[in-house]
């Protein structure tokens, strides 16, 4: 039996607890989730570097994986275009049972290794995509199908699973294994497995994303203020960055259609929105090196 499917030895009368025990036994359960995403940071790293090169050049980040797992891939490739203004286009969720299964579960539609690699192929999948397959059980045909043909188009292919030595991971180019264990709901791993693959993911494209120069420090930069309140965000953000006043930077940013990288480069370097655009362009959409700050750390 794997173990995300075990029952969970700490808990076998877990309906006869009083609602205060039983949400202590989901919520201490939950710690595992991030001490095995912890365990799994190197893999974690190493599937960034390789996805790195392939993304600079133009490729798509490609989420495929059925169910709760499915449904944090869709949920991570939404987010990264108004966090980081990454373009749309070029972070896909894809799911078992399609667009209507991340409202209602479709059953038995993971059971199918042909929709999977027939729905990334529709993708029109490339050598310079990186594709992440995220199964709980590391077995999922619809995965496993996914995963045959993104071998076949020649893209990186990043593996996630919650039990040790799964087929999903052995196969792909990255293997990250999130050994969860057992659940306090056996084998619901919409539970500590799904929060450990939702910390892995944030973890990587995160991490990708600032290797890309979306973030100056820790400062995110590339934000794209769509509503009132990341409008708000761009103005604290060029403060934080250049210590102007709020009036000030409200006004450089509505020079340069609230772009708070453009911004900050106009304000430190005194110069209009043109010529910031043209450095930035120049290095990458590097804050950092437009301003020339790439030597070494100085210590506090």
């Amino acid at each position: 039996m794997l173990r995300t499917e075990t029952p969970n030895p700490l808990h076998p009368a877990l309906d006869r607890y009083s609602t205060r025990e039983m949400a202590a036994a989901f919520i201490g359960d939950q710690q595992g989730a991030a001490l095995a995403v912890a365990a799994a940071q190197d893999d974690i790293a190493a599937a960034v570097d390789a996805a790195l090169p392939r993304i600079a050049r133009g490729g798509r980040l490609i989420y495929v994986g059925a169910g709760t797992s499915g449904r944090l891939g869709v949920l991570d490739s939404v987010e990264l275009h108004p966090t980081f203004s990454w373009p749309r286009e070029r972070a896909i969720g894809i799911m078992a049972g399609g667009r209507n299964a991340v409202f209602d579960a479709v059953e038995g539609a993971e059971d199918s290794f042909a929709d999977g690699a027939r729905d990334l192929e529709a993708c029109a999948v490339a050598g310079d995509d990186v594709v992440l397959l995220i199964a709980a059980s590391g077995a999922t045909p619809y995965v496993l199908g996914a995963m045959q043909a993104a071998h076949a188009a020649g893209a990186l292919t990043i593996g996630l699973a919650n039990n040790p030595q799964a087929p999903v991971t052995a196969g792909a180019d990255v293997g990250i294994t999130l050994d969860t264990g057992p659940e306090v709901i056996s084998g619901s791993t919409r539970l500590k497995a799904g929060t450990a693959q939702k910390i892995a993911l944030n973890t990587f494209s995160s991490t990708l994303m600032v290797c890309l120069h979306k973030v100056y420090g820790n400062l995110m930069v590339d934000v794209r203020p769509t509503n009132v309140k990341l409008l708000a965000r761009t103005v604290a953000l060029t403060r934080h960055a250049t210590g102007v006043s709020q009036e000030a930077a409200a006004a450089v940013l509505a020079a340069c259609e609230h772009n708070v990288k453009v911004a900050i480069v106009m304000i430190r370097l005194d110069v209009d929105a043109m010529a910031a655009r043209r450095l930035l362009d120049a290095h990458n959409g590097s804050v950092r090196a437009a301003l020339d700050e790439t030597g070494p750390l100085q210590p506090k």
